[in-house]
């Protein structure tokens, strides 16, 4: 496979004819400075100042270049761009974003990737103009310097926050050659998915530590108490052993939520084929939470719209997801004393909506509900038994379920939760022809 040799690439005409103005142009400016200056000062006359100029700028143009051109910082002439086709071929090839470089940093030729995240590259245009990251073209430099490969990370911020590694990677055609590389490889690798992953661990198990660092300090603190002074006074051993049932239950839930977390994402790729019915699933919820209605004084009232609501699923995950949906309305939004659940059909897709007629949540708050251990309300999520993972538990189901949760609250006017999953083959409806 014949490659383009280094030295093949020299400027063109019109190329140094660029490169000796750019080099010039601070001395024009200069001395038209002080010769425009004469002329007002009346020491020389328009025509003997036109005539200087033109004699500089001839001079300039027919000055040798000491240097050919600078590293990304001039255009390329046309025949400087030309690749084989078969490199072409290999840089789409390559799974990550990437460009082949020429030791000026012209590039030859990128794939559909790098076009992706940095738009539309031409070959033969400065590398520079489309990534301007000190750090990037600072390593081409060195790279093109001293044949060494490099790795830079660096973060994007426009048009979305970004984290990406790219990797500098010279090559000369002709084995064992030393001194500068003929062509610069750049690879772009997207590291956000997995730096976000890794921050999403790290919080998860502070939150999760915290969440249980508390309880178990409450259950360590009333045990020294009554081993100590509320030894003898059976009233102060009444109230503290039911303090501690509570956080005891506490620590239960969480551990429940993290566990049915846990559960759902190890399966969350595979998605359920069985087929089941969204109506008796979300009637069973209801009666099931019948006796939490109660005592909050709320009435649970279901409108079906249809018969069925056939969709594939795990019903004891769709289960779990309503019921933590209804019993989030039953908590949080007991205060409106009247809760509905919506059954009904969109199109292809079975609609569950969860209402309640509760103090609604501020607009700041949607975007987050569903993160691990997100709460609108610390301490009022906390006296309502809640671990704040349900919603983060609900938005996994239906990732499983490959369906879609919409959020929709207004302060005072109380909240819809609405659950989107497609019907089950058999249950869409078929288009009659006329």
């Amino acid at each position: 496979m014949a490659m383009p040799p280094a030295d093949s690439a020299r400027p063109g005409r019109r190329f140094q004819l660029l490169e000796r103005v750019r080099r010039a142009r601070w001395m024009l400016a200069a001395v038209g400075a002080v010769l425009l200056f004469l002329a007002v000062a009346g020491r020389i006359s328009l025509y003997e100042l036109m005539l200087a100029f033109a004699v500089i700028a001839v001079a300039a143009l027919l000055a040798p270049s000491r240097s050919g051109p600078a590293l990304l910082a001039v255009a390329a002439p046309p025949e400087a761009t030309r690749l084989e086709p078969s490199f072409a071929l290999l840089i789409e090839a390559l799974p990550d974003a990437a460009y082949l470089l020429d030791r000026r940093g012209l590039v030859l030729a990128g794939n559909a990737r790098a076009a992706a995240l940095h738009g539309s590259v031409r070959p033969g245009e400065l590398i520079s103009l489309h990534i301007r990251t000190p750090e990037v073209v600072e390593s081409i430099r060195s790279t093109v310097a001293d044949g060494r490969a490099r790795r830079v990370e660096y973060a994007e911020r426009v048009p979305v926050d970004r984290l990406l590694e790219v990797h500098v990677v010279p090559i000369s055609p002709a084995a064992g050659r030393a001194g500068a590389p003929d062509f610069i490889l750049l690879e772009f690798r997207d590291l956000s998915q997995q730096h976000l992953v890794d921050q999403m661990r790290a919080d998860f198990v502070a939150n999760a530590s915290h969440e249980l660092r508390t309880p178990l300090a409450s259950l360590s603190g009333f045990i020294d108490t009554l081993r100590g002074s509320a030894r003898d006074d059976p009233a102060a051993r009444e109230k503290f052993l039911g303090i501690m049932a509570e956080q005891a239950k506490r620590m239960s839930r969480l551990i429940d939520d993290l566990l049915s977390l846990s559960r759902v994402e190890m399966n969350e790729h595979i998605q359920p084929k069985a087929i089941v019915d969204l109506v008796p699933i979300v009637e069973h919820v209801r009666d099931a939470l019948a006796p939490l209605a109660r005592e909050r004084g709320v009435a649970v009232e279901v409108r079906r719209k249809v018969e069925q609501l056939s969709v594939q699923g795990d019903r004891d995950e769709l289960i779990r997801l309503f019921e933590n949906l209804v019993e989030n309305a039953l908590k949080y939004g007991a205060s409106g004393k009247r809760v509905e659940i919506t059954l009904e059909t969109e199109g292809d897709e079975a609609v569950v909506a969860v209402r309640d007629f509760g103090p609604g949540i501020a607009p700041e708050h949607l975007p987050r509900l569903t993160e691990r251990f997100y709460r609108v309300d610390v301490e009022t999520s906390r006296a309502q038994g809640g671990t704040g993972l349900g919603l983060a538990i609900v938005k996994h189901i239906l990732a499983r379920h490959r369906g879609k949760l919409g959020i929709e609250s207004e302060l005072g006017h109380g909240a819809i939760f609405t659950v989107r999953i497609d019907l089950a083959e058999a249950e869409k409806p078929v288009a009659v022809m006329a």
